[in-house]
C-alpha cells in the first residue's frame, strides 16, 4: 500500500463520525416499594386498632399530620395548572365552553346517584330492626349543629378575603376563582404575559416535586390513621351495621362499574377498569386516608399524563371536587333511608326527593372533609324532618368506613369525568391514552410531571390548547 493510500485511509478514519454512545440504562422506579409499605402500614394499623384500641386513638395525629401535608400543597398546585391551562388558549371561550360543560355534566350524574340510591336504599330497607340508644340520640344532635353552610354563605364563601388569603386558608374553589381570574389575566397580556407564565410552569414542578417527597411519610399516615379508626370503632359497630356498609359499597361499585363504565366506554372508547388500573395507587392513598383530596394533585398530573390537554384538567378536576359528587350523593341517600326505617318513621317518595335535592345543594363544597358528609346529613335532617335527627347517632361509629367509599367513588367519577369532558371538546389525545393505558407509557413518579416538553403539557395538547 502505498504512503498516499495509508494518507487517505488515515484522514478518513479521522473525520468518520463516531460510533454513537450507549444511552444511558434508565433509573430503576423505586416507588413501588412505597406502595407495598403503604399496604404493610394499613394492615398493620387494622391489627394494633383491634389489638390495643386505647393505643390506637393516640395515633391518630399521624394519619393527620400526612393528610395536612398533602393539602397543604392542593392549593399552589391548582393555581399553577390552571393559571398554565387558561393563560396558554387564545380564546376565553374555550375555558367557558369546558367550564359549563363540566357543571352540567356534573348536575346530571348528581341525580342519577341520587336515583341509584333511592332504588336501592328502598329495595334494601337497610335501617330495620335497629335500635336508637340515648348515647347516639346526643350524638345526632351534635352533628346537627356542625351542619355544613346554606346555600347563600357557600356562593359568598368562594370569594376569597384577599388575593392571597385563598391559598393560606387552603379553600379550593377560593383558589380556583383566583387561578381562573390570573389566568385570563395572562391571556388577555398577550406575548408580554409568556415571561409569568413561564415562571408559573418552574414554581409547578418546584410544587410536585415536594409533594413526590411528601409521598414517601405515606406509610407512617397511613399507619396512623387506620389504627385510630379501628381504635375507635371496635368490632361490635362493625357487626351491628354491617347491612348499611355492605349495601352502601356494593351500590357504589354498580355505580362506579355499571354507569361510569358504560360512559366511559361509549363516549372515550376506554375500559374502566383500565383506568381504575392506571389509578390504582391514587385509590390506595385515599383508602388509607378516607378522603379523596388527598389524591387531588395526583389526580391532575395523571390526566394530564393520560393525554388530556391541560385547561380541562385545570378546570374539571378542582370544580368537580365541590361539586361531582356522586359517591356522598349515594351516601346520603341511602343514610336517610336508614335513619326514616330505623325510627320506624319511613319517608314517602315525595319527602325523600324533596330532602335529597336539598341535599344535593347543601353538600356541595363537602369533598375532601372527612365526616362532612355526616354533618350535612344531620343538617338537612334538622330542617325538613326534625325527628329523624336523633337518628343519626346509629352511623357515627362506621362513618369513618362509609367516608373510604364516598371519597373512593368521588375520586373515580372525577376521574371519568375530566376524560369524558376532554372528548366531548376535542381536548383528548386518544392514541396517547391508549398507549398510557396499556402501560408503554408509564408516569414518572419521581416528577409527576412529563419533562419532555419543558413542562407545558405534551406537544399534542400544546398544539390543541392554541388551536
Amino acid at each position: 500500500m502505498t504512503s498516499s493510500r495509508r494518507a487517505a485511509l488515515s484522514s478518513a478514519a479521522d473525520t468518520a463520525p463516531a460510533a454513537p454512545a450507549p444511552a444511558p440504562a434508565p433509573k430503576r422506579d423505586r416507588t413501588h416499594y412505597l406502595y407495598i409499605a403503604v399496604i404493610a402500614a394499613v394492615v398493620l394499623g387494622v391489627a394494633i386498632g383491634f389489638a390495643a384500641p386505647d393505643f390506637a386513638k393516640e395515633l391518630k395525629p399521624l394519619g393527620t399530620g400526612f393528610v395536612n401535608l398533602i393539602k397543604m400543597m392542593i392549593s399552589p398546585i391548582i393555581f399553577c395548572t390552571i393559571v398554565l391551562g387558561v393563560g396558554s388558549v387564545r380564546k376565553a371561550a374555550k375555558v367557558g365552553k369546558v367550564g359549563g360543560l363540566a357543571l352540567g355534566y356534573f348536575l346530571a350524574m348528581s341525580f342519577v346517584a341520587l336515583a341509584i340510591g333511592l332504588v336501592i336504599g328502598n329495595i334494601v330497607h337497610p335501617g330495620s330492626g335497629m335500635h336508637l340508644t340515648e348515647a347516639a340520640r346526643g350524638a345526632g344532635q351534635a352533628q346537627a349543629q356542625a351542619a355544613s353552610e346554606g346555600p347563600v354563605d357557600f356562593v359568598l364563601g368562594i370569594i376569597p378575603t384577599t388575593l392571597v388569603s385563598a391559598f393560606t386558608e387552603g379553600q379550593v374553589l377560593q383558589t380556583l376563582l383566583v387561578a381562573l381570574l390570573v389566568g385570563f389575566g395572562l391571556q388577555a397580556m398577550g406575548r408580554k404575559g409568556e415571561p409569568v407564565l413561564r415562571g408559573v410552569e418552574h414554581i409547578q414542578r418546584l410544587v410536585f416535586r415536594v409533594l413526590a417527597m411528601i409521598m414517601w411519610a405515606a406509610p407512617i399516615g397511613a399507619f396512623g390513621a387506620m389504627a385510630a379508626v379501628v381504635g375507635e370503632t371496635g368490632v361490635d359497630a362493625l357487626k351491628a351495621l354491617g347491612a348499611i356498609m355492605l349495601g352502601f359499597y356494593v351500590t357504589c361499585v354498580l355505580f362506579v362499574v355499571v354507569v361510569l363504565g358504560a360512559l366511559t366506554r361509549l363516549v372515550a372508547g376506554v375500559n374502566i377498569f383500565q383506568l381504575l388500573k392506571y389509578l390504582g395507587r391514587e385509590f390506595l392513598l385515599i383508602l388509607s386516608t378516607s378522603s379523596s383530596e388527598s389524591a387531588l394533585p395526583r389526580l391532575i398530573a395523571k390526566m394530564e399524563h393520560l393525554g388530556v390537554s391541560r385547561p380541562v384538567v385545570g378546570i374539571t378536576v378542582p370544580t368537580g371536587y365541590s361539586f361531582n359528587l356522586d359517591g356522598t350523593m349515594i351516601y346520603l341517600t341511602m343514610a336517610s333511608l336508614f335513619v326514616a326505617d330505623a325510627l320506624d318513621q319511613p319517608l314517602s317518595i315525595g319527602q325523600q326527593i324533596t330532602l335529597l335535592l336539598f341535599m344535593m345543594i347543601a353538600s356541595k363544597g363537602a369533598a375532601g372533609v372527612t365526616g362532612a358528609g355526616l354533618a350535612t346529613l344531620a343538617g338537612a335532617l334538622q330542617t325538613h324532618k326534625p325527628a329523624l335527627v336523633d337518628g343519626v347517632g346509629l352511623i357515627v361509629g362506621i362513618d369513618r368506613f362509609m367516608s373510604e367509599a364516598r371519597a373512593l367513588t368521588n375520586f373515580a367519577g372525577n376521574a371519568v369525568a375530566t376524560l369524558l369532558i376532554g372528548t366531548w371538546t376535542g381536548e383528548v389525545d386518544k392514541d396517547r391514552v391508549r398507549r398510557v393505558l396499556a402501560g408503554e407509557l408509564p408516569f414518572d413518579e419521581k416528577t409527576l410531571l412529563d419533562d419532555s416538553d419543558d413542562g407545558a403539557g405534551i406537544p399534542e395538547q400544546r398544539e390543541l390548547a392554541k388551536a
